[in-house]
Formats: C-alpha cells, structure tokens, sequence
C-alpha cells in the first residue's frame, strides 16, 4: 500500500469520529497543485516534483528532499503531513513539498550545485514568498538553499530572501534553525515524559533513536545532557547498543569525522531492525518513511514511539500498536521545531525585523509545550477513544476545514 493510501485511510477515520461530511473532507482528497520536471544536468535526467496540498491557511511551505527513492507518492504524502503540520502549529501556511530523486551521496559539489539550481529553473513560477515556500529537508542543507535562493533572485531580478527558509546566516538565515527541529522534538519529549513517566528520573528512562542525522543527532546530544539514558543509536549503516548507556558526545565525534555510529567500541554492533524491537521506554523515529510496518510492529517492546521523521509508522502499524497499549507521538507534533522557526526566519526576511535569538528560542518553547498542551487536552477528554495522532489530526483538520469555509 502506497504512502498516500494510508493517509487516505487515516482521514476516513476521522471523518467517522468527528462526523465530518464526506463534501467537506473532499478538500483534503488531493493537493491543489502537482508539478513535476525532469531536470537535465550534465547529460543525465533527474525525476522531480513540487506539490501544493492546501492553501487554506497561508502560502505553501515544506522542504524539499534529495533522495533516491523520492516518488510523486512520496512527496504527496509529505505535502499532506505539512499542511496538517502547519495547521497544527498554528501558523499562517499550507502545506507543500518537493524532492528529486537521485543519490547526493554519489554527487560532488558542483552535480549538486547544478541540480539545485536546475530545480528552481524548473519550477520558479510557482514559488515565492507568498506563493510556496521551501526549506531543507533530507540530504539538503543551508547551502543547497543558498545556492537556490542565488538562483530564483537571478532568474526574478531582485532580492527576495524571504522565497525559501533554512538559508545561511550571512543571507537571511537563523542559527536557531540548525537544531530546531531536534529542540521542538526534545521539548516534545519532556511533555511527553512529564505526562506519561511521572515520577521517573531521567536517568532510569532508556531511550534508542533511530537515525543520525541532523535532527537524530541533535535531539540525541540533548536528552543525553538532560540525563536520559540512550542505549542504542543509528544510521543507515547500521547501530550500535549498549544497555548500560552509550557515550554520546564519542559517538558525535566519530559521526562528525565522517564515520559511522557503528564504528564505536563502546557497544554492541546491531542491526536497524533490531534496534526497533529493543526493551525501552522511548523508542525516536529520526530516518525515512514506513520504519515501523505491520510484520514489525507486533514486535516493538517501547511504551512510547515519538515520531522525529514523517511518516515511520505505517497506518496498518499504528492498529497493532495501538492495541498492544503503545503511545505514539505524531509526527505533525513532534518535529513541528524546524517549520516553527522557519516561520521566524520568513516573517523576519518579509518584514526586515531582526528578532533576539534568546526571544525566538523562548518563542519556540512556548508553542511547542502550548501545541503539545492542545493535543493532550483533546486526547485526554475523548477518555482514551482516540489516540495522540488522531487528536492531532482533528486539531489541524478542523482548523483548515473552517479556513475553507470562510473562504467559500
């Protein structure tokens, strides 16, 4: 089953739930704008795609991703995620997303200096400040953005900083940004812990976190000095365990030298699909779509699943862990971080406003403990009938579907 079947299938749900007619979901069956391009770089075509799903609330915004196996499926689904996202979130976007489907890691600077600047050729009509808004997402980064940003303004002939987030400092970026989506996720975690693990001291918490890239690695350094207790970490290479706890700051340093997690000593050599099914507490999705499927779910053993990345559970899962009492964090919540402060970022670059960083991060806090408060209150008055995700779901569906009729 596709990616974007089981978002259909999860939106069925709630429109059983809430009682919601069937003309008024039908804004939500499709996006609003679909545009692929194949971009020639270098004698080689790279399949590529920006999709609008709503723009009920604001101008698209998502990122977009460079990946091998980036698919039309892939990106609708992820534009969905980011409009039930930023409704969640409470801020004035739709959703969007795009992405290009081909390996970075087999690419040198200048092939991806190329392909970036050939995907804003492509489809710079359709994006703008106030149009759709794009930011990093897997395997692009500030200087892909920058390059992008370079490229959109040539082409229009004036300086627009505000058509993309995530960029570098020196052009309009924020260096909150960074970690945002980590911190969002980490703030997410203590609610979360606060909650449901009152009484526990974070040190007697055992957490794994699958994937070790920028938002992995970030939230990871973070609970580690907060106390928490992370016995496994991985990365698409592998992973390494250790019941005892690993030393995270060594396992940094050897990520940041270019190697693997699995290289460190300190631990025991795993698997991917091991580390799913390890006795934790929190188990953090940080890697790709469908990590979790309905053949694995039946064996994960944590209490609680927090979604950093989008879309890890697969929606037959969700049923399994659902009824084996497991507490999922959505990821329209959990990884909201980045899309909050890239709204910073494009209020700031539109407005000419420089805001104090220690404001911003404040701000950040303040939303994420406010829209983890929202969810909760609504999970918590349906007296366990629905899940954290399906509360999620009927926050941001319920805002976007009054938007629409205002609108008319």
């Amino acid at each position: 089953m596709s990616i974007f079947e089981d978002n259909n299938r999860r939106l069925a749900d709630i429109r059983e739930l809430e009682g919601i007619s069937e003309a008024e979901m039908s804004v939500l069956d499709n996006p609003v704008q679909t545009k692929y391009a194949e971009l020639e770089v270098n004698g080689r075509k790279y399949p590529a795609w920006r999709i609008v799903y709503n723009r009920a609330l604001g101008p698209g915004k998502g990122g977009i991703r460079f990946h091998p196996d980036v698919s039309e499926d892939e990106v609708k689904s992820l534009s969905f995620w980011m409009a039930l996202k930023n409704s969640l979130a409470d801020i004035p976007y739709g959703g969007a997303k795009g992405g290009v489907k081909f390996n970075p890691k087999d690419s040198n600077q200048e092939e991806l200096e190329a392909i970036s600047r050939a995907y804003i050729r492509a489809f710079h009509e359709y994006l703008g400040e106030n149009k759709d808004v794009p930011a990093p997402d897997v395997y692009t980064n500030a200087q892909i953005m920058a390059w992008m940003l370079d490229e959109f303004e040539k082409i229009n002939g004036r300086h627009e900083p505000g058509m993309i987030t995530g960029k570098p400092l020196e052009i309009g970026g924020l260096a909150l940004r960074g970690d945002a989506t980590a911190r969002g996720g980490y703030l997410i975690i203590k609610e979360m812990a606060a909650e449901f693990l009152r009484g526990r001291r974070n040190k007697k918490i055992k957490i794994a976190i699958q994937g070790f890239g920028n938002a992995g690695l970030f939230m990871t350094e973070k609970l580690f000095n907060d106390g928490y207790k992370i016995i496994a970490v991985s990365d698409s290479q592998g992973a390494v365990y250790n019941e005892d706890g690993l030393n995270i700051p060594e396992i940094i340093k050897l990520k940041n030298s270019g190697q693997s997690v699995g290289v460190y000593s300190g631990g025991r050599k795993i698997s991917n699909a091991e580390l799913l099914e390890l006795p934790v507490d929190i188990l953090v999705l940080a890697a790709l779509e469908n990590q979790i499927i309905k053949e694995n779910a039946p064996r994960v053993r944590a209490d609680y699943l927090v979604e950093l990345a989008n879309g890890p559970i697969s929606y037959e899962a969700d049923l399994i862990l659902e009824k084996n009492k497991k507490i999922i964090v959505p990821d329209i919540l959990a990884n909201s971080g980045g899309v909050i402060v890239s709204y910073f970022e494009w209020a700031q670059n539109k407005t000419g406003q420089i805001l104090d960083e220690e404001y911003l991060r404040g701000l950040l806090g303040k939303k994420m403990k406010l829209n983890w408060r929202r969810v909760y209150e609504k999970y918590s008055e349906k007296n366990g009938a629905i899940t954290l995700r399906q509360a999620a779901y009927i926050l941001a569906i319920r805002k976007i579907l009054t938007a629409e009729k205002w609108r008319g």
